[in-house]
């Protein structure tokens, strides 16, 4: 059982990287984040049936540092919508001015 979540973990840790490195979307990068973070909270529980409950208190504050994540990068993806009108990621240069 183990051995199966952590191969599980690795997997979605993986789709979350290959999404990071080749999508150029801003939402979809947040998916692709989102899905490594739950990958990582998928190692931790399976690890706490060895080590104690110490990998399900992790659990919560991954969990809470992703939906602060997720609230305050959405509001910087609807901004940034509202005034380039893209969310692709080459078409947005926010230095140019």
């Amino acid at each position: 059982m183990l051995a199966e979540s952590l191969a599980l973990s690795a997997v979605l840790f993986t789709i979350g990287v290959v999404g990071v490195l080749t999508r150029r979307n801003a939402i979809i990068l947040f998916m692709c984040v989102e899905l490594m973070l739950n990958a990582v909270n998928l190692s931790f529980v399976a690890l706490s049936t060895l080590y104690g409950a110490t990998g399900q208190v992790f659990v919560i504050f991954v969990m809470t540092v992703a939906a602060a994540e997720a609230a305050v990068g959405l509001a910087i993806i609807i901004a940034i919508f509202r005034h380039r009108q893209t969310v692709h990621l080459d078409d947005i240069n926010l230095l140019k001015g």
